[in-house]
């Protein structure tokens, strides 16, 4: 058995290429892998290749119909069709785009089968995370839902299996949500900004799932330059007890990192170390819940040198277990120099701070605490919990609640 934490990677996967000037740039992947090089993590048997996924296996969440059009816009052999999301500004047609997404799912597939086999107890698809693809349609940068693909996959192989998918990026995850919308067997957990501001405008407090599915979905959209304590709030206040309670077999985490204050595409506060608790959050849930089974994908992320290399480098170093020095290694700063033109980031962003007015912090600290009891008081009971009820993994919620009375 290799229980090192493995990294899902193909150099392949960094033709997902959408165009010059389109925000999914592809050298994020390539920047974060030469990252993770340079600070010695991808040692042997580290690095674990994946194989494409099958139409069969997506059409476990696409139909046939979207897959054969993705194949044909693939081979140019036919028009765009902007009714699907092909060819739009957000879903440009590119070369081998089946080939390239199917894999996106491939990887997928393999990090949770490496999880569940027993073989890995922690892996990381840094090229995931494509959760906006929706069964007919391309959406939101994202051709096939390879989170959804890969826990179909996994259902298909272990009937009954519970799987509980946490996302965190800036987006709701509307499409894996949609997946499995009326299913008792995954529980999809969300962190977001409200989609009253931003794409894809989904993913409210009252959507709980549907049929056998109600209350198997859970969201938490918060408001706009949401703080590091609101997404604590968030996590601790919705996240930690209805995953107590769900109990999973595995967690599939989409960890974006669109979140964070600099981002060019959204507007909320969070900070490196903000985002390293939820990290850290997540894994400790897998370690309580589930013998620390965990598949962790990419996702978001548009600062693309100093921002995602730092983030998802520092991710695989805690599902290894390794601490890392805040200092950059050199050789990678020399040669991101060369290749990007700008100036590399030195440190690994210990010290990254959100600056926002006191008044505009203790707002939405506010609104983030209603929106968290509004989820709590739609699903809560749904599960035996006690909306008002206060969970103590730690003393965030306590702290922030008593801030903001």
């Amino acid at each position: 058995m290799v229980d090192r934490a493995a990294l899902i990677w193909d150099p392949y996967l960094a033709a997902y290429d959408m165009g010059p000037g389109h925000p999914l740039d592809p050298r994020r992947l390539t920047l974060t892998v030469e990252l993770m090089e340079a600070f010695g993590l991808l040692g042997p048997d580290v690095v674990v290749t994946p194989e494409k996924a099958t139409d069969e296996d997506l059409r476990l969440v696409h139909s046939s119909g979207y897959i054969e059009a993705v194949h044909q816009a693939s081979d140019w052999s036919t028009d765009f069709r902007p009714d699907m999301g092909l060819g739009t500004a957000d879903n440009p047609i590119f070369p081998d785009m089946h080939e390239v997404a199917a894999l996106q799912c491939g990887a997928a597939i393999l990090g949770v089968e490496e999880v569940l086999s027993g073989r890995r107890t922690r892996t990381f698809s840094i090229a995931g995370g494509m959760h906006h693809a929706h069964r007919s349609r391309a959406a939101g940068f994202c051709v096939y839902n390879d989170a959804a693909v890969g826990i179909a996959v996994a259902l298909r192989a272990r009937p009954g299996l519970k799987v509980l998918y946490i996302d965190i990026d800036a987006h709701h995850g509307d499409g894996v949500q949609e997946a499995f919308i009326d299913s008792a067997d995954v529980m999809t957990l969300s962190i977001h900004e409200s989609g009253v501001y931003a794409f894809p405008g989904t993913g409210f407090s009252e959507d709980i799932g549907s049929g056998l599915g109600e209350g198997y979905a859970a969201n938490m959209p918060l408001p706009a330059y949401a703080t590091d304590e609101c997404f604590a709030l968030a996590f601790d206040g919705v996240i930690v007890p209805l995953a107590r309670a769900f109990r999973p077999d595995v967690i599939v985490a989409q960890l974006g990192i669109d979140a964070h204050h600099s981002d060019p595409l959204i507007e909320l506060g969070l900070t490196l170390p903000g985002y390293r608790s939820l990290v850290r959050g997540i894994i400790g849930l897998a370690d309580e819940l589930c013998q620390g089974r965990l598949a962790a994908l990419g996702g978001g992320g548009y600062r693309i040198v100093d921002v995602v290399p730092l983030a998802w480098t520092w991710v695989m170093a805690e599902l290894q277990g390794v601490e890392l020095s805040d200092v950059v290694p050199e050789e990678w700063r020399v040669r991101t120099r060369a290749r990007m033109g700008c100036e590399p980031p030195q440190g690994m962003g210990a010290q990254d701070r959100f600056d926002s007015p006191a008044e505009r912090v203790e707002n939405v600290l506010r609104l983030t605490a209603e929106r968290v009891l509004a989820t709590r008081q739609a699903v809560f009971p749904l599960h035996g919990l006690t909306p008002q009820a206060v969970q103590e993994r730690g003393t965030q919620y306590a702290a922030v609640r008593s801030r903001i009375r």
